[in-house]
């Protein structure tokens, strides 16, 4: 098989490229060359917001391509015209965010959908310009075109940084402010399972949308933490708080205490999909604490903690937990 990855040097997209590569598939990247060269692909160099950014691709053919874009639809559009007779199979990474919101608990992939045009050039609203890319991809690929709507992807390479800060605030050791309930069910895709899942139905040549998290009690809030305690071989003393409490110190969920969210509309967006389709389509997730230890263990061999974007400062942790023990 012969992949064109169009990204493909960070996370998401790298986890594709390893994964080919581990079946033997030969890779083509594409992309603007910021990263360093992956081992085993040819690399192709452009910019696909620039005029005449695709000049590297106007030859050549492949079995699949994968795309990951997540700014304006028109890119996605102009690639996808580009290859449209040179490809079999179009992958667009996209996301559960593309549901009109409030998405109820247990909804499928036949739910109401936020409106946008595959034309436009707005890169500011992130489920619109998915959204668009899905609506570009299906326009030129049709029944070809595979629409895979992750919800929250974790493991390594993770370059938002929610479960990499969660591991090395629990590494730090000390009380740590839990977000409670502790046994509230989380939704997440490894990234390494999406990938697989991605070139499996590519091989296969499935098409339409399909929502990609773990199902429902794949883990819980309780046992991701304790997880990453027994990761790090930490001392820390994980102080379970309630979301009420939370809340009232004006914590903000999944940015300042990232994954977590409160029982409510937006717990049940995220957290609470259908993905039985998926499953049926041979969606396999790994157990959480391969994930957590195998994150730690990319986090431990790069250059250190990154300035993550997420993740409570230890200043306002410390206040809410010394409030909190004024309280007991």
């Amino acid at each position: 098989m012969r992949l064109l990855m169009l990204g493909g040097t960070e996370f998401v997209g790298r986890a594709v490229v390893e994964a080919a590569r581990a079946r033997g598939w030969q890779v083509t990247v594409f992309n603007r060359g910021r990263r360093g060269p992956l081992p085993e692909v040819t690399a192709l160099r452009g910019d696909r917001t620039a005029p005449g950014g695709l000049a590297a691709l106007e030859h050549g053919t492949w079995d699949v391509v994968v795309d990951t874009w997540d700014r304006a639809p028109s890119a996605v559009r102009d690639a996808a015209r580009l290859l449209a007779d040179r490809v079999r199979h179009y992958t667009y990474v996209s996301t559960r965010s593309v549901y009109a919101y409030p998405a109820p608990a247990g909804q499928a992939e036949d739910g109401p959908l936020v409106d946008v045009s595959p034309d436009s050039v707005d890169d500011t609203d992130y489920a619109r310009a998915k959204r668009g890319g899905e609506l570009a991809a299906l326009s030129v690929f049709g029944d070809h075109a595979l629409l895979a709507r992750a919800g929250l992807i974790l493991g390594p390479y993770e370059d938002v940084g929610r479960l990499p800060w969660w591991l090395t605030r629990i590494a730090r050791g000390g009380p740590v402010l839990a977000p409670g309930p502790r046994d509230l069910p989380l939704q997440y895709v490894d990234a390494r399972d999406l990938a697989t899942w991605l070139l499996d139905a590519a091989e296969r040549g499935l098409g339409g949308p399909y929502n990609l998290v773990s199902p429902p009690g794949h883990t819980t809030m309780g046992e991701l933490l304790e997880t990453c305690v027994r990761a790090t071989d930490s001392s820390a003393d994980l102080r379970w708080t309630t979301p009420e409490r939370i809340l009232a110190a004006d914590i903000a969920p999944w940015t300042d205490l990232p994954i977590w969210l409160p029982p409510g509309e937006l717990y049940d967006t995220l957290h609470a999909a259908d993905v039985s389709k998926a499953v049926a389509a041979g969606l396999r997730c790994r157990p959480v604490g391969e994930t957590v230890t195998d994150t730690w263990a990319w986090l431990r061999g790069s250059d250190g903690p990154a300035p993550w974007a997420v993740g409570l400062s230890p200043e306002k942790e410390a206040e809410v937990l010394a409030a909190q023990r004024q309280r007991e």
